[in-house]
């Protein structure tokens, strides 16, 4: 089990940029995929973009292709999500998660294992 930790959120206006992090702990010794996800208030939680174990495989929503770059460093077991032109509607709770993998090039959409969330706001 993998304990996972976002951080960096905040308020940030219109067009502007942050940085999250989702630090992992506790048994990392397998290897994971991971995963950011955000829910915005009233509305579904949201997929938002996926990184293999290799972190050379990403995939993401279209609704953040091109401004949001998904990275991690398994030397630090974390993961970041860069957000770049931010607006209103990236408002939400963003959480990352883990799944097993075994390999290191697949990626996962289905998720077993959660952080608590770190709230982005983005203000006009």
């Amino acid at each position: 089990q993998v304990q996972l930790v976002e951080s960096g959120g905040g308020l940030v206006q219109t067009g502007g940029s942050l940085r999250l992090s989702c630090a992992a702990s506790g048994r990392t010794s397998s290897m994971y995929a991971l995963g950011w996800f955000r829910q915005a208030p009233g509305k579904e939680r949201e997929f938002v973009g996926t990184i293999s174990w290799s972190g050379r495989r990403k995939d993401y929503a279209d609704s953040v292709k091109g401004r949001f770059t998904i990275s991690r460093d398994n030397a630090k077991n974390t993961m970041y999500l860069q957000m770049n032109s931010l607006n209103p509607d990236d408002t939400a709770v963003y959480y990352c998660a883990s799944k097993p993998t075994q390999t290191d090039y697949e990626l996962v959409y289905e998720f077993d294992n959660w952080g608590q969330g770190t709230q982005v706001t983005v203000s006009s």
